[in-house]
């Protein structure tokens, strides 16, 4: 039976549509804020949990935008879940108070400088997640792409 280690994580957009990135500390790349889900905690009240964790922040999260296979090497079988964190509002953007053992900064970034700021299968989920959320659906992913053919 498979027991994939699972995360979860939000986007955020400001008034400009631009996408929310944080420089986490550990990793040479940005990131989405986010985190893995503990035992007995769904995807979604993960996602709460690690923005409120990293951000300082308790905004809404909305829908699923996508969810990810995404094996990796060293971590074996893993699943990721992207979930619409909406329009941040100037009063969340304000109250934003990074987790300092874990994030050195945050900025929004236009959707197609995405792929020049991160690893390629986040770029591929987050334009899947941004394309799903303009749609209305939710996208099914393995490692950043869709398995549908023509898709």
């Amino acid at each position: 039976m498979a027991r994939p280690r699972m995360a979860a994580g939000a986007l955020f957009f400001d008034e400009a549509d631009r996408v929310l990135l944080v420089e986490p500390s550990y990793k040479d790349y940005l990131d989405i804020p986010g985190g893995y889900v503990e035992e007995g905690e769904s995807p979604l009240q993960a996602c709460v949990r690690e923005v409120q964790e990293e951000l300082g922040i308790a905004p809404h999260i909305g829908r699923l935008l996508a969810v990810d296979w995404a094996p990796n090497q060293g971590e074996g079988d893993k699943v990721l879940y992207l979930f619409d964190g909406g329009r941040l509002s100037v009063e969340h953007r304000e109250q934003i108070a990074l987790q300092a053992d874990e994030l050195r900064s945050y900025d929004f970034h236009n959707p197609d400088q995405v792929p020049g700021l991160t690893i390629p299968r986040l770029a591929r989920r987050i334009a899947a997640a941004i394309q799903a959320r303009t749609n209305g659906l939710t996208a099914y992913l393995e490692h950043g792409q869709s398995p549908e053919p023509g898709t």
